[in-house]
Protein backbone atom coordinates (compact mmCIF):
# COMPACT_ATOMS: atom_id res chain seq x y z
CA UNK A 1 0.00 0.00 0.00
CA UNK A 2 1.16 3.63 -1.13
CA UNK A 3 -0.25 6.79 0.60
CA UNK A 4 0.26 10.13 -1.25
CA UNK A 5 -1.54 12.98 0.96
CA UNK A 6 -4.62 11.46 1.84
CA UNK A 7 -4.54 9.31 -1.00
CA UNK A 8 -4.03 5.59 -0.46
CA UNK A 9 -3.63 3.34 -3.13
CA UNK A 10 -2.93 -0.96 -3.79
CA UNK A 11 -2.07 -2.45 -7.39
CA UNK A 12 -4.73 -3.48 -8.93
CA UNK A 13 -7.25 -0.53 -7.73
CA UNK A 14 -9.44 1.42 -9.89
CA UNK A 15 -9.14 5.14 -9.73
CA UNK A 16 -10.09 8.03 -11.82
CA UNK A 17 -8.18 10.73 -13.91
CA UNK A 18 -10.09 13.49 -15.01
CA UNK A 19 -9.33 13.53 -18.65
CA UNK A 20 -9.38 9.90 -19.28
CA UNK A 21 -11.77 8.33 -16.73
CA UNK A 22 -11.60 5.04 -14.57
CA UNK A 23 -8.37 2.80 -14.70
CA UNK A 24 -7.11 0.44 -12.87
CA UNK A 25 -3.25 1.45 -11.07
CA UNK A 26 -0.50 -1.92 -12.32
CA UNK A 27 1.94 -0.36 -10.02
CA UNK A 28 4.63 2.23 -9.86
CA UNK A 29 8.62 2.53 -11.22
CA UNK A 30 11.25 4.45 -11.20
CA UNK A 31 12.15 6.15 -13.89
CA UNK A 32 14.96 9.19 -14.42
CA UNK A 33 13.65 12.29 -16.14
CA UNK A 34 15.98 15.48 -17.03
CA UNK A 35 18.74 13.96 -14.91
CA UNK A 36 15.94 13.07 -11.84
CA UNK A 37 14.77 10.08 -10.26
CA UNK A 38 10.98 10.28 -10.58
CA UNK A 39 8.24 7.47 -8.87
CA UNK A 40 5.67 6.75 -11.35
CA UNK A 41 2.38 5.26 -10.80
CA UNK A 42 1.45 3.55 -13.87
CA UNK A 43 -2.61 3.05 -14.57
CA UNK A 44 -3.81 1.17 -17.41
CA UNK A 45 -7.31 2.63 -19.42
CA UNK A 46 -8.42 -0.46 -20.68
CA UNK A 47 -11.69 1.27 -22.69
CA UNK A 48 -8.61 3.73 -24.58
CA UNK A 49 -6.06 0.67 -24.29
CA UNK A 50 -3.66 2.96 -23.29
CA UNK A 51 -1.31 3.02 -20.19
CA UNK A 52 0.12 6.40 -18.34
CA UNK A 53 2.77 7.02 -16.19
CA UNK A 54 1.82 9.80 -13.23
CA UNK A 55 4.21 11.38 -11.28
CA UNK A 56 3.40 10.61 -7.68
CA UNK A 57 3.82 14.02 -6.79
CA UNK A 58 1.68 15.55 -9.20
CA UNK A 59 -0.81 12.62 -8.81
CA UNK A 60 -3.13 14.82 -6.76
CA UNK A 61 -2.69 17.98 -8.38
CA UNK A 62 -3.52 16.33 -11.93
CA UNK A 63 -7.02 15.49 -10.06
CA UNK A 64 -6.33 12.04 -9.89
CA UNK A 65 -8.78 10.21 -7.25
CA UNK A 66 -10.15 6.96 -5.81
CA UNK A 67 -13.48 6.15 -7.31
CA UNK A 68 -16.57 7.58 -5.98
CA UNK A 69 -18.48 6.98 -2.52
CA UNK A 70 -21.87 4.80 -3.30
CA UNK A 71 -23.42 8.01 -1.76
CA UNK A 72 -21.66 10.24 -4.41
CA UNK A 73 -22.52 8.02 -7.12
CA UNK A 74 -26.14 7.67 -5.68
CA UNK A 75 -26.58 11.44 -5.87
CA UNK A 76 -25.37 11.36 -9.66
CA UNK A 77 -28.20 8.72 -10.57
CA UNK A 78 -30.51 11.01 -8.57
CA UNK A 79 -29.26 13.79 -10.70
CA UNK A 80 -29.77 11.54 -14.27
CA UNK A 81 -33.71 11.04 -12.87
CA UNK A 82 -34.56 14.40 -12.51
CA UNK A 83 -35.64 16.55 -15.29
CA UNK A 84 -33.59 17.77 -18.04
CA UNK A 85 -32.47 21.24 -18.15
CA UNK A 86 -33.56 22.69 -21.79
CA UNK A 87 -31.42 26.02 -22.22
CA UNK A 88 -31.63 27.47 -25.89
CA UNK A 89 -28.01 29.10 -26.25
CA UNK A 90 -26.60 27.53 -29.46
CA UNK A 91 -25.11 24.74 -29.08
CA UNK A 92 -21.22 25.67 -29.76
CA UNK A 93 -21.64 27.61 -25.86
CA UNK A 94 -23.43 24.24 -24.59
CA UNK A 95 -20.92 22.00 -26.21
CA UNK A 96 -18.08 23.94 -24.33
CA UNK A 97 -19.90 23.65 -21.01
CA UNK A 98 -20.95 20.11 -21.73
CA UNK A 99 -16.94 19.14 -22.26
CA UNK A 100 -15.87 20.96 -19.32
CA UNK A 101 -18.30 19.01 -17.36
CA UNK A 102 -17.39 15.80 -18.50
CA UNK A 103 -13.15 16.55 -18.12
CA UNK A 104 -14.10 17.47 -14.66
CA UNK A 105 -14.88 13.76 -13.98
CA UNK A 106 -17.09 14.70 -11.07
CA UNK A 107 -19.72 11.74 -11.58
CA UNK A 108 -23.06 14.64 -10.50
CA UNK A 109 -21.82 16.88 -13.78
CA UNK A 110 -21.03 14.15 -15.90
CA UNK A 111 -24.68 12.75 -15.02
CA UNK A 112 -26.03 16.55 -15.88
CA UNK A 113 -25.22 16.13 -19.31
CA UNK A 114 -26.18 12.75 -19.63
CA UNK A 115 -29.71 13.76 -18.55
CA UNK A 116 -29.46 16.92 -20.37
CA UNK A 117 -28.46 15.30 -23.89
CA UNK A 118 -30.89 12.57 -23.34
CA UNK A 119 -33.11 11.75 -26.47
CA UNK A 120 -36.50 11.18 -24.73
CA UNK A 121 -38.76 12.62 -27.90
CA UNK A 122 -38.34 10.59 -31.21
CA UNK A 123 -39.86 12.72 -32.94
CA UNK A 124 -36.96 15.63 -32.58
CA UNK A 125 -33.80 14.93 -34.17
CA UNK A 126 -30.22 15.67 -32.50
CA UNK A 127 -27.15 16.61 -33.89
CA UNK A 128 -24.82 14.52 -34.72
CA UNK A 129 -22.35 16.39 -32.26
CA UNK A 130 -24.94 16.06 -29.38
CA UNK A 131 -25.09 12.03 -29.65
CA UNK A 132 -21.43 11.86 -29.97
CA UNK A 133 -21.37 13.95 -26.72
CA UNK A 134 -24.33 11.81 -24.93
CA UNK A 135 -22.40 9.07 -25.63
CA UNK A 136 -18.83 10.10 -24.11
CA UNK A 137 -20.59 10.95 -21.27
CA UNK A 138 -22.58 7.79 -20.68
CA UNK A 139 -19.46 5.98 -21.67
CA UNK A 140 -17.31 8.12 -19.04
CA UNK A 141 -20.16 7.67 -16.07
CA UNK A 142 -20.81 4.19 -16.63
CA UNK A 143 -17.08 3.09 -16.52
CA UNK A 144 -17.07 4.35 -12.66
CA UNK A 145 -20.69 2.83 -12.15
CA UNK A 146 -19.52 -0.28 -13.23
CA UNK A 147 -16.08 -0.32 -10.96
CA UNK A 148 -18.03 0.44 -8.33
CA UNK A 149 -20.75 -2.03 -8.87
CA UNK A 150 -18.41 -4.21 -10.11
CA UNK A 151 -20.49 -4.88 -12.91
CA UNK A 152 -19.12 -4.50 -16.97
CA UNK A 153 -19.43 -1.23 -18.40
CA UNK A 154 -22.17 -2.52 -21.45
CA UNK A 155 -24.41 -3.63 -18.19
CA UNK A 156 -23.77 -0.38 -16.62
CA UNK A 157 -24.87 1.49 -19.03
CA UNK A 158 -28.30 -0.32 -19.58
CA UNK A 159 -28.68 0.21 -16.04
CA UNK A 160 -28.45 3.61 -15.97
CA UNK A 161 -30.70 4.03 -18.81
CA UNK A 162 -33.20 2.03 -17.75
CA UNK A 163 -33.07 4.29 -14.44
CA UNK A 164 -33.82 7.52 -16.80
CA UNK A 165 -36.51 5.89 -18.76
CA UNK A 166 -37.62 4.59 -15.33
CA UNK A 167 -38.08 8.16 -14.10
Amino acid sequence: MTKIKEFTYQDGDFVVYPTHGVGKILGTEKSQIAGMDVQLMVIRFEQDRMTLRVPLEKARTLGLRTLSSRKHMDDAITTLKSKAKIRRTMWSRRAQEYEAKIKSGDPVSIAEVVRDLRKRDPQIEQSYSERQMYQAALDRLAREFAAIEEIDQESAATRLEDLMDAA
